[in-house]
């Protein structure tokens, strides 16, 4: 058996592995393609001893959990391990799985996990949307997609933020009501802030909440500390509130939410934006062109018969 481990930072290198013992909780799932995200890329960059990566991966269950739980041997399925994905066998809690409904492509599927569960968890976390004004950061990436998606079709009306005109344009496709290139040209004032970036960017996404507004914050893409001064909340955003928020502290079981991602797919109502399908030989350079950001959206690897 083959899987991927850690190297060097934004590396990887192929390597003989025991093939795993599922508990019996746990289906044995032949991984046919895989998800890379970026946040893996800087995990990679000082990997905890023993871990290997890969949370994001869809194949087909060739042994069904013992304890009887779970989809039936032969089943195409979607997966949310905790780690191991970038493997050719993993053994996956059945809590953490769903299948595949014949309307949904394989290479899709694999792009649906820790971007989608992001995106539906956060807007759950954020309450109802419909007619309230919402400003994403870092709109451009695997989650922003999904959250544009999800929000606008809930009656939202939201600005994103990004870089590239290109990938603004998408949003717009998706549902996005507005484009800015720069969180200071955000046309505030905002009755939510969905906050991915850190650093600079979350006082002055702070700065565009309306009064008794809500910040949530749901990432650190900048990998830069956030400074702030609390004194800004009475210059705008008086008795605003910041929660933070993390997609894995949810009363809803991951294969549950897993199902709702792929009835949306399979009815049209959510598009993973995929930018680039390729073999996972290329695991390594797909790393360090998510880490650049060269790709817009998720990176998916597919896996050939051994």
């Amino acid at each position: 058996m083959l899987a991927m481990t850690p190297a060097e930072p934004a590396t990887v290198t192929r390597a003989d592995v025991d093939p795993p013992m599922p508990r019996p909780h746990e289906a044995l799932v032949k991984v046919a393609a895989y998800c890379v995200n970026r946040g893996e890329t800087f995990q990679l960059e000082q990997p905890p001893a023993g871990w290997r990566p890969g949370k994001d991966i869809a194949g087909l269950v060739v042994q069904a959990a013992a304890d009887g739980s779970g989809p039936a041997a032969c089943a195409r399925v979607i997966a949310h391990p905790s780690a191991g994905g970038w493997a050719q066998y993993v053994a996956v809690p059945t809590d953490a799985l769903a299948e595949i409904p014949d309307a949904v492509a394989t290479t899709t599927a694999a792009a649906l996990p820790l971007a989608g569960l992001t995106a539906l968890r956060l807007l759950r976390t954020a309450g109802a949307v419909a007619g309230r004004r919402i400003l994403l950061t870092g709109a451009s990436g695997g989650v922003g997609h999904y959250v544009v998606e999800l929000a606008a079709a809930a009656g939202a009306e939201i600005t994103a933020v990004t870089a590239s005109p290109e990938r603004g344009r998408r949003l717009v496709e998706l549902g996005a009501a507005g484009i800015v290139h720069d969180v200071d040209a955000a046309p505030g004032p905002f009755d939510l802030v969905l906050e991915s970036t850190g650093g600079p960017a979350l006082p002055r996404a702070l700065a565009r909440l309306a009064t008794r507004g809500t910040l949530i914050w749901f990432g650190q893409a900048s990998r830069t500390p956030v400074t702030l001064d609390f004194f800004d909340f009475f210059a705008g955003p008086e008795s605003a509130a910041i929660r933070h928020f993390h997609y894995l502290d949810s009363d809803v079981a991951l294969a549950d939410d897993l199902v709702t991602l792929v009835r949306l797919v399979a009815t049209g109502r959510l598009h993973p934006e995929i930018g680039l399908v390729t073999d996972w030989a290329d695991t390594a350079d797909v790393l360090v062109q998510l880490r650049d950001r060269r790709i817009r959206g998720n990176a998916v690897l597919t896996l050939e018969e051994q």
